[in-house]
Order: C-alpha cells, then sequence, then structure tokens
C-alpha cells in the first residue's frame, strides 16, 4: 500500500511540476502562433498541447538521464549523451504534433504545420538559452 501511495503522490507532483512548467512556453507559442497563422489561435487549447508536450518532455529526459546515469550535476555528460539528444528531438516531434493537432484558429481551421514547427524552434531555442546560462553560473 505505501507503495502504492508513493507512486500516486510522485504522480500528481509530476502532473503538478508539469502544469506549472507548461504556463511560460505555451504563452510563447501562443504569441508565436498567433504572430505567424496571422488569425487569433486558441489560448487553452495552445496550453493543453503544452501541457502534454512539457508531461512527455519531463518522462523522456528522466529516462534519458536514467539511462546515461546522470541524475545529479554536473549535467555536461547528459547533455553529450545520444540518449539525451535523441530525447530531445522525440519531445520536439511530440511538440510539433501535438500544437499541430490540438489548436485550432479563432475560425475553427486547423494551424499549419509549420506554424507549430516554428512554435516549437522557438519554445527550444528559449529553453536552451535560458539552460545554457543557468549551466554556465
Amino acid at each position: 500500500m505505501t507503495g502504492f501511495l508513493a507512486l500516486l503522490s510522485s504522480l500528481i507532483w509530476w502532473v503538478l511540476y508539469g502544469s506549472i512548467g507548461a504556463i511560460v512556453p505555451s504563452v510563447i507559442a501562443w504569441l508565436v502562433l498567433r504572430w505567424n497563422e496571422g488569425a487569433p489561435v486558441v489560448f487553452n487549447r495552445t496550453y493543453l498541447a503544452c501541457l502534454i508536450w512539457s508531461l512527455l518532455t519531463l518522462l523522456l529526459g528522466a529516462m534519458a538521464a536514467a539511462h546515461a546515469g546522470v541524475t545529479r550535476p554536473p549535467f555536461g555528460p547528459l547533455i553529450a549523451s545520444g540518449a539525451f539528444r535523441a530525447a530531445l528531438v522525440v519531445s520536439m516531434l511530440t511538440g510539433v504534433i501535438a500544437l499541430w493537432r490540438l489548436v485550432p484558429r479563432i475560425d475553427a481551421r486547423r494551424i499549419r504545420i509549420s506554424s507549430a514547427c516554428v512554435a516549437v524552434a522557438v519554445v527550444m531555442a528559449i529553453a536552451f538559452g535560458v539552460a545554457t546560462t543557468l549551466v554556465s553560473t
């Protein structure tokens, strides 16, 4: 019973931290999609797509860290590992598919896949910039 409660607690915290972590990427993606589509897009669906994307990214990143055996700083070997790079590629593809399939424009048309690619690229570029700044200090 204790193991079940520990697993349930871990899942609740995973969803909680994932939802908190999805706020900033969803705002960035929403702004990029509005600009790139030339029409308003639905924010709550953008948040849902970014939430799914962030939850999967947290899971993939943890699996890659466990596979590489790097779960504590310094994270240089983790970033250099092939498993982490593969996890990033899968994460970006998941983000593109989630945004493309889940985010409609206000006129009920689906956004273009190129717009989803640009939104994911901008979010990842900002995330890499922030991560590089935090790791180098």
